[in-house]
């Protein structure tokens, strides 16, 4: 536009060498508004599945801006939501309603739903598109359990709820009284149905629908009537930055969960047998875990249960209790895991817990390695190393030479083949620290001992 005005008024015949630069300049100012309009007939593609949560609210943040930035032509939202928090809600709206670039909101794939907080994000996009199959509303704020808010409370929420849907509704010219009914009433429509309710604009089933309804649609944006030219325009799609999808990963309570269970087994491998790896993979999975942990209503009741259950995990290795730590240690673990979080306080948001199949695989996985531990170290304890062997062992019996590591008095211990055995004297009399002893038999898993007549050095 600018090369033409001003070509319009140049002289080709005045022209001079600094009149031939100013219009080398002027074309190349026009070569510049022709990328602009290049630039202008690209359509960002923003996938947005899962939770509405501070992640996807930052994420469609970023994208518009960006669009705007580099002067997209438009953007489209690909939505599939079950709704989420109120606040990333809000914050979303915001953003779809003071954006400087026509947003589109595009309800796909088929088989999915823009529910709860999900209806407010559609009706708040300049034009609102379902593909066949989706369905939308159902955006009664509710408790963390599903039922309804009570008292003064919920009608509180309720008409809080009630005042944002109908601004967003009058704002985009949709069906005020449907909207007010999905939040009073829960109503919900299929894809079908909201069009002919004028709740959204139409159906599409591809990217290339949307990108042909809206074509030549006019808009309001930022105040200012634009009108859509989308003919030829090109899609790109813009994905979630791989920081933004870790957090918003970490943030599942199940893997929130699992990342605790294996950083937790990671820690008692290190101490059953150190090595560092296993010590410093736990710990980094720890730390993971406690990153979405904080972007969760956590209960701190379960989380010191979860720990609980992991320190008797820890003394079933060290102590002999035959089972009875390790068994309260999968009580804990197993009630912990059941009590992670709380009920949200967001009566948008759903409830947070983690899925009960991993919480008795888990569980279960934590059983059978307690029953090997204890088979283990009730084997082992009838065995010991025979003298001058390695790896090798024979039962505890009659006629071993031991070494008294805690005084007998008369119930002490004594050291013999690489460890400490429970020990006490045959004829009830004390025996100090050091003393060379002989194995006269054994009672269960105590030895029963008497000074050795031919003692030989040892501690």
């Amino acid at each position: 536009m600018i090369g033409e005005v001003s070509v319009r008024h140049l002289s080709i015949g005045s022209l001079s060498r600094r009149g031939a630069a100013l219009a080398l300049l002027v074309l190349g100012l026009s070569g510049v508004g022709a990328t602009s309009l290049a630039a202008g007939r690209t359509v960002y593609l923003l996938p947005t599945t899962g939770i509405v949560d501070g992640g996807m609210a930052q994420y469609l943040a970023d994208g518009v801006a960006r669009a705007e930035r580099e002067g997209a032509a438009a953007v489209v939202i690909k939505l599939n939501t079950p709704g989420g928090s109120l606040q990333a809600t809000n914050d979303i709206v915001g953003t779809l309603l003071e954006a400087k670039v026509p947003v589109i909101v595009w309800v796909a794939p088929a088989g999915g739903f823009a529910a709860s907080a999900g209806t407010f994000i559609t009706l708040a996009g300049n034009i609102a598109l379902m593909a066949p199959g989706t369905s939308i509303g159902a955006a009664s704020p509710v408790t963390g359990e599903g039922g309804d808010i009570t008292g003064t409370e919920g009608d509180k929420v309720r008409n809080d709820a009630i005042a944002k849907i109908t601004a967003i509704a009058q704002a985009r010219h949709r069906n005020v009284d449907w909207a007010v009914q999905a939040v009073q009433s829960a109503k919900s429509s299929p894809a079908g149905e909201a069009v002919q309710l004028g709740v959204v604009d139409g159906m599409a089933s591809t990217i290339d629908d949307v990108l042909a309804f809206a074509n030549g649609k006019t808009v309001d944006v930022a105040g200012s009537p634009v009108t859509l030219d989308l003919s030829g325009a090109t899609t790109s799609q813009v994905d979630m930055s791989p920081f933004l999808a870790l957090i918003r990963l970490l943030s599942d309570p199940t893997i929130a969960f699992l990342l605790l269970s294996a950083g937790s087994a990671g820690l008692l491998a290190e101490l059953w047998s150190p090595n560092f790896v296993t010590g410093i993979l736990g710990a980094l999975l720890i730390i993971l875990a406690f990153i979405g942990l904080g972007a969760l209503p956590l209960n701190v009741g379960g989380v010191l249960l979860i720990i609980l259950g992991i320190v008797l995990f820890g003394l079933e290795l060290t102590v002999t209790s035959h089972g009875l730590l390790g068994f309260g240690g999968i009580v804990c673990f197993a009630l912990g895991a059941s009590a992670l979080f709380t009920a949200p306080v967001d009566p948008f948001e759903p409830l947070v817990r983690v899925a009960t199949p991993v919480i008795i695989t888990t569980t279960a996985t934590a059983a059978v390695f307690l029953v090997l531990v204890v088979w283990a170290a009730v084997r082992s304890r009838g065995m010991v190393a025979a003298p001058g062997t390695v790896g090798r062992s024979i039962p505890l019996a009659a006629g071993l030479e031991a070494v008294v590591r805690r005084p007998l008095e008369p119930v002490g211990s004594i050291y013999v083949g690489g460890e400490e055995w429970s020990a006490r004297t045959v004829d009830g009399q004390p025996l100090d620290r050091g003393r060379s002893v002989r194995v006269v038999r054994v009672d269960g898993l105590t030895a029963i001992v008497e000074p050795d007549p031919s003692p030989s050095s040892g501690t």
